[in-house]
């Protein structure tokens, strides 16, 4: 979220500044104050401002997560695949799934070609896709899994920075699809793929019950 105020000198860094203290690029920066991820202001000339308390409670977060055991309710971890090829987005997304609730197992691709490999090889229980990729885009990927049966229940994210209007140009989405608009909330993210995998958790027990 971007404020355009003044505020005191010291307590706002430049995000320049924020991505030498956190270890990720400009560009992750840049994604998780669009996000809400981290606070920050606009100077006059157009500058972001980074609130440094935001950037030190990221650092705790992060510090907190590796001292304490994860909660979760899942059976065993939750594979993840992320198909996208902006490295920042990436980049957020790993770090949201290291410092989660639920034990992830959690892998990339940065074009749909990439994505078709690693699909067929780790076989996750949640795909997520960006749609506009080099190469074979998101759309020609998912349109290929709806013809395979292995994949015909696997749950998709779609998350895009198109327009309603030129996503319908793509044509019609698979029934499993769930569309995100970027910039990204990963509040309902969270809440979102927390749901997947309590539905998950519940098909297994009941699959377990049967035997």
């Amino acid at each position: 979220m971007v404020e355009t105020i003044n505020k005191p000198a010291d307590t706002y860094i430049s995000t320049r500044i924020a991505a030498q203290m956190l270890g990720v690029s400009l560009r992750t920066i840049q994604l998780w104050v669009e996000s809400g991820a981290l606070q920050a202001w606009k100077t006059a000339g157009g500058h972001r401002k980074v609130s440094r308390q935001s950037v030190e409670e990221v650092i705790k977060k992060r510090q907190e997560s590796l001292r304490t055991e994860k909660y979760t309710t899942a059976p065993s971890p939750f594979h993840v695949l992320l198909v996208e090829d902006d490295e920042g987005i990436r980049q957020m997304f790993k770090f949201f799934f290291t410092d989660w609730k639920y034990p992830v197992e959690f892998d990339t691709a940065d074009d749909g070609f990439d994505g078709l490999v690693k699909l067929a090889t780790y076989k996750p229980d949640l795909l997520i896709t960006d749609i506009t990729m080099p190469g074979v885009n998101g759309y020609d990927m998912l349109k290929f899994l709806e013809k395979s049966p292995q994949f015909k229940n696997l749950d998709v994210i779609i998350i895009t920075g198109l327009t309603a209007d030129k996503v319908e140009e793509y044509g019609p989405l698979p029934r499993n699809a769930t569309l995100f608009f970027k910039p990204l909330s990963f509040d309902q993210l969270d809440a979102f793929i927390s749901s997947i995998i309590t539905k998950k958790h519940r098909e297994k027990q009941v699959a377990g019950s049967n035997k």
